[in-house]
């Protein structure tokens, strides 16, 4: 029964010191911040430093991490680098060094506590070419797929070149967590932390966007993509998508509708409104929808399951969401 399922936070992230160590000292690695720098604006970059570092023991800490969910009542995390660790900028040894590392790490810190915590690997998504190779490894370590972003420099996510990544993650049934790092909107929204209010959910809707006009998920109907923060503001605002594609035929590559794709995709909880929440479950049906927190970060929730109650759910929706759809993704006993 769904309310017998455990309660599943499948949007939580840990920090990965041996990553930045293995980084360190590299010019690709200054280009890449002085562009978050650019994008974010400092008033933003004076608030992200001591937030992060406040954080640092529930990032690397898998026993003060497993005291942070008890507190909240999550039974099981699924566990992803965060996505400051994605570095789109190395070159191809590199990349592949990194992504190997975040990997066995991320397996590493889940062996401490296996029956609670399972984890998600990394891709160098800015070469396409070494994704399958490294997808595989991150299943090799024991973990559920791997975190990617919205898009990498010089290739978005409707590109040709990552349709073996697709291929080999609908056979495998691996999990591709979609969440972005920046905004390409750039200096647009250096002030008021709008390269997050507003910059994470255009990016989902983007790189969803992708996803569906292009005909990747006609084409791997059983891939396992979980878009974090509901997708961003796609899934609400479909209507002008479909009208698009009915009236445009250069918007008509894929072969249906773009909102009847949303029954094809994984979003997570979090919203942060919980009307917002209502809308999303009713638009994707309950069974698409899982309990997120983006613990620990200052734009999660402390409380994904008081978020969760305060969208009114019937009985049924609630369990759904709590846990019983991610028990079912990860194949939890």
């Amino acid at each position: 029964m769904t309310e017998a399922a455990p309660t599943v936070d499948i949007h939580a992230h840990l920090l990965l010191p041996e990553v930045e160590e293995a980084v360190a000292g590299h010019p690709g690695l200054a280009e890449a911040r002085a562009l978050d720098a650019r994008r974010n604006g400092p008033a933003a970059l004076k608030v992200n430093g001591p937030m992060v570092g406040a954080r640092v023991p529930r990032l690397t800490d898998a026993a003060v991490r497993l005291a942070a969910m008890d507190e909240q009542g999550v039974d099981v995390q699924l566990v992803s680098p965060s996505p400051s660790h994605y570095h789109y900028w190395a070159e191809p040894e590199l990349a592949a060094r990194l992504c190997r590392l975040a990997n066995e790490t991320t397996a590493a810190h889940c062996a401490k506590a296996p029956d609670r915590l399972h984890g998600l690997g990394l891709v160098p998504l800015q070469h396409p070419a070494l994704t399958v190779e490294l997808l595989d490894h991150a299943l090799q370590q024991g973990l559920k797929g791997v975190e990617i972003s919205s898009h990498a420099p010089g290739h978005e996510l409707s590109d040709p070149a990552y349709e073996p990544l697709w291929s080999r993650a609908e056979e495998t049934g691996a999990l591709l967590f979609l969440h972005p790092f920046g905004c390409t909107l750039d200096q647009r929204l250096d002030r008021w932390y709008l390269s997050n209010t507003v910059g994470q959910p255009t990016e989902n809707a983007v790189a969803l966007s992708h996803l569906i006009f292009s005909g990747v998920l006609d084409r791997h109907p059983a891939l396992r993509v979980i878009a974090a923060h509901g997708g961003g503001y796609l899934p609400t605002h479909l209507g002008r998508s479909d009208h698009a594609w009915r009236v445009r035929p250069d918007a008509r590559e894929c072969a249906h509708e773009p909102s009847s794709y949303l029954g094809r995709l994984y979003f997570d909880s979090l919203v942060h409104d919980p009307l917002a929440l209502r809308e999303l479950v009713r638009v994707t049906g309950a069974g698409r929808v899982l309990l997120g927190s983006d613990f620990p970060f200052d734009m999660g929730t402390e409380d994904p399951l008081g978020s969760l109650r305060a969208a009114g759910l019937s009985d049924a929706d609630f369990h759904a969401v709590r846990g019983a759809n991610a028990a079912a993704l990860l194949d939890l006993a």
